[in-house]
């Protein structure tokens, strides 16, 4: 089983149960028993088994450690190890107080996106999560969310802030790769001066050494990526395995398979390569607010 140290691990809940879900889920197989056999064995079904593995549930504490034990782990710190991090997994995110305004599904992915050291994300229609300015933010939400109440859109701003403080923080800062369809900057939310502001801050977070940013100009033609924003987070744990995350109106899909994921790196690849060169990002940048937000 690959160990961890305790300062390393990432924080959220979605992730630990990932990393405890994959490492029992090795465990299992190597030691020859079907999750039949151990579904069993904590009075459950395969499919909770199933589940389990996937870091789709939270854990009962008992389980983790009857299930190491029949394993064939006889070390009890190690077993003790994972009981602790499972306790953690249990804990609510540090998402939680905003539970009232953000899904399951979205505050999982914050977690995941926390625990990430590289994240590449390709968008059509908006600048990504991680690059946009409050007044930017602000113009999306009050068309998204049409009579949404005013104290909420605060909430799902003040939750966009909080997500870029990964780019800017003391250790462990993950490396932002962002693609943009050049249509994204044409579309004025907020109007000419809501865009200027959007787009400078572009290109001050060019500046940053962990930020890359390229454009996929209208000259480009037809390319990989067309019409499909993803987002694709990768891990510094050998217990979690590369990630393909899409959004759509009520819900967000996580692709796991390794042939699902190795198709989006390709576009990924591919979209970069049809991009400007992130040392050019900046002046294409700066000629798009002088001919349309001028």
């Amino acid at each position: 089983m690959a160990k961890s140290n305790p300062e390393d691990l990432p924080t959220g809940p979605t992730t630990l149960r990932v990393m405890i879900g994959s490492n029992l889920r090795r465990l299992r197989e190597a030691a020859g028993i079907s999750r039949e056999d151990a579904g069993e064995e904590i009075r459950a079904s395969s499919s909770k088994i199933s589940r389990v593995e996937l870091g789709r549930v939270s854990f009962r504490l008992r389980d983790v450690r009857d299930l190491m034990v029949m394993y064939g782990v006889q070390d009890e710190d190690e077993i003790e190890r994972f009981v602790d991090m499972a306790r953690d997994a249990n804990q609510p995110s540090k998402w939680h107080r905003y539970s009232d305004y953000l899904p399951d599904w979205f505050s999982n992915y914050l977690d995941m996106e926390g625990a990430a050291f590289m994240i590449r994300t390709y968008e059509v229609q908006v600048m990504p999560g991680l690059l946009q300015n409050e007044a930017y933010a602000r113009a999306v939400m009050m068309l998204g969310y049409g009579h949404t109440p005013l104290t909420e859109i605060d909430k799902r701003i003040d939750v966009r802030m909080k997500r870029q403080e990964i780019l800017d923080r003391e250790e462990k800062r993950p490396e932002l790769w962002a693609v943009i369809d050049e249509a994204a900057l044409h579309r004025p939310f907020g109007g000419a001066s809501v865009m200027r502001g959007q787009i400078q801050s572009l290109i001050d977070s060019c500046d940053k050494p962990n930020v890359r940013i390229q454009i996929v100009p209208f000259l480009s033609g037809a390319h990989s990526g067309a019409g499909a924003p993803f987002t694709w987070l990768r891990f510094a744990y050998e217990e979690l395995a590369d990630v393909i995350y899409l959004e759509h109106l009520t819900g967000g899909l996580y692709l796991e398979r390794d042939s699902e994921v190795d198709a989006y790196q390709a576009a990924m690849e591919h979209l970069c390569v049809q991009a400007t060169q992130p040392h050019k990002t900046q002046d294409f940048l700066r000629q798009i607010i002088r001919d349309h937000y001028s």
